[in-house]
């Protein structure tokens, strides 16, 4: 059987189903791993605002290469010898106290040090994904994780943290980037011939300067046109967030806005067609559409504490 330590992905995953309210039983099951291995993971790697996925992955990291280093000579000779006969960490981890996880840590440490060990490793790629590290190719750089953060953004008690999006076309041509305020609902779009993060920073920096000193928090999905965040957080004088992937609840007010957008676009529809005419007349309707949660008034009234209509 094949030994597995819980990945940087996986604790993202436990991060994101804690906090939507899942059971320990609940997220063991859906991750496919065991109920002690979750209760374990949350009691172990905890800090002290609770658990949070990165500093996990670094207390783990930790410990991993602090139990390596407590190898005793004898076993690692052991080892050593096993591996240039081929023999899998996991195999010289059933004839001797020596962890599989211990053995790869060693193997790369002896790499990195110009040690030739790692080539008797049948299975490197793999190994070296289980060992933690994440394909970067095609990421965004530089992302800050929505545990990171302020906790009041979550309470809706202030103006000013924003959630985007974008929504697609007929036949993926063009799109609308759509934006709205967490507090109050009010809503700004803009529509986009190309779904590029230069023309989408461009969009919803045009969309929110006119409102820069109502704008602290910005929070998106991981889409490749956001890969501008950091130019739109520094014109805009903002922190930029990014929500978990396949995590469509930690943006819930903007997946909720996006339903009521497409009641204007909807997805047959081809948006090369639509006109600035269209676009005002569906911020006019849903910013001036009284809401329950605001005591039925408008998300402009509450926005601008008053009638004021938006700017346009």
């Amino acid at each position: 059987m094949d030994y597995t330590h819980l990945t940087r992905e996986e604790r993202y995953q436990i991060y994101v189903l804690k906090k939507a309210g899942h059971k320990q039983s609940e997220i063991a099951k859906l991750l496919n791993r065991s109920g002690s291995t979750i209760s374990r993971e949350l009691s172990r790697n905890r800090g002290g605002r609770g658990y949070r996925p990165k500093q996990a992955q670094a207390k783990a990291e930790d410990r991993r290469a602090i139990n390596a280093r407590r190898v005793d000579d004898e076993a690692w000779q052991f080892a050593q010898e096993k591996l240039l006969m081929h023999w899998s960490p996991e195999q010289i981890s059933g004839h001797v106290n020596i962890s599989p996880e211990t053995v790869y840590q060693r193997i790369y440490a002896d790499k990195q040090s110009g040690g030739l060990l790692w080539k008797n490793l049948r299975c490197q790629k793999k190994r070296r994904k289980r060992y933690g590290k994440i394909e970067r190719r095609g990421q965004i750089p530089n992302r800050l994780f929505i545990e990171d953060r302020p906790a009041i953004v979550d309470e809706r008690k202030r103006i000013g943290d924003w959630e985007a999006d974008t929504i697609i076309g007929k036949n993926h041509r063009q799109a609308i980037v759509s934006i709205v305020e967490r507090k109050t609902g009010l809503t700004l779009i803009k529509k986009v011939e190309r779904k590029t993060a230069k023309a989408v920073s461009q969009a919803m920096i045009h969309l929110l300067k006119p409102y820069k000193n109502k704008v602290r928090t910005i929070t998106s999905d991981n889409g490749r046109e956001f890969a501008g965040h950091e130019d739109i957080a520094k014109k805009l004088k903002a922190d930029f967030y990014f929500a978990h992937p396949y995590a469509s609840w930690e943006r819930g007010t903007n997946e909720n806005t996006n339903g009521l957008i497409r009641q204007y676009f909807p997805k047959n529809r081809d948006f090369t067609t639509i006109t600035q005419k269209e676009i005002n007349f569906a911020m006019e309707r849903l910013n001036n559409r009284p809401r329950k949660r605001l005591g039925y008034r408008t998300p402009n009234q509450v926005f601008f504490k008053s009638g004021v209509a938006l700017q346009i």
